[in-house]
């Protein structure tokens, strides 16, 4: 869970294109003829998919288990009136209503450690889905969090703010284990220190497609990222679409 580094979280994902990602989500749903109304987002962070969703139109709603990660969305998206946000948790969220699509990104999936907990969520978006609506979400791969973060330390300085990223990928549980230290210059050049720790676990495509089927849907798609391309052995992030 982001804590204190909800603050920083739009700065430091500031390489990512949320905009390519929105076009990206309305293929899909063209691909798949589906034309949703209301969408449900889950783990919606600060909210920039929430944006392009909500500027677009749908009635969307919201959630995220972090209330500092929800009131930086606030601010974000209180122009609109076709949104609501809420402070849930993927694995046992209750909402009393049902959604055309559900949508989670940014590998949010990763960070439920354990299939028992993983196949409830499942099981929930099956809940809350109506009979025709569509799933959509992704991962980082396998892949990804083995070799390409694995064992590796990341450091980078942006001037106001200077970071070192350690992580550690533990081959038994498939786990990878990320330590983040940031060091925040205020006005007068003093530095204050926030220190973050995250857990993502590194799924199979058929260990989530075999979650799926048994959380009741019925047909499945991957994609190599943003695309329709069948995921490589080096693909990084997968894109996931239930259906049924």
């Amino acid at each position: 869970m982001y804590k204190n580094m909800a603050v920083l979280y739009d700065e430091l994902m500031d390489d990512i294109d949320y905009k390519e990602w929105y076009l990206y989500i309305e293929k899909l749903l063209d691909k798949f003829s589906k034309e949703p109304k209301k969408i449900l987002e889950m783990a919606c962070g600060t909210g920039n998919l929430s944006y392009y969703l909500a500027m677009n139109g749908y009635d969307l709603t919201c959630f995220d288990i972090s209330s500092d990660m929800l009131s930086m969305a606030y601010n974000k998206l209180n122009q609109f009136n076709n949104i609501r946000l809420i402070e849930q948790n993927m694995i046992d969220f209750k909402i009393n209503e049902k959604f055309d699509a559900i949508i989670s990104i940014c590998d949010s999936i990763n960070y439920i450690l354990d299939e028992e907990d993983l196949l409830s969520v499942f099981r929930n978006v099956k809940k809350h889905l109506h009979k025709d609506g569509i799933f959509i979400f992704d991962i980082n791969s396998h892949y990804k969090l083995k070799n390409i973060i694995g064992n590796n330390t990341f450091i980078e300085d942006r001037g106001t703010i200077y970071y070192t990223w350690q992580n550690y990928f533990d081959n038994s549980e498939n786990i990878g284990e990320f330590y983040l230290t940031f060091f925040i210059a205020d006005e007068y050049g003093r530095y204050r220190r926030i220190d973050e720790e995250h857990l993502q676990k590194a799924y199979q495509i058929e260990e989530i497609r075999e979650l799926l089927e048994k959380a009741g849907f019925s047909t499945v798609y991957c994609f190599d990222e943003f695309t329709f391309n069948k995921p490589g052995e080096q693909s990084e992030r997968i894109n996931f679409v239930a259906l049924g």
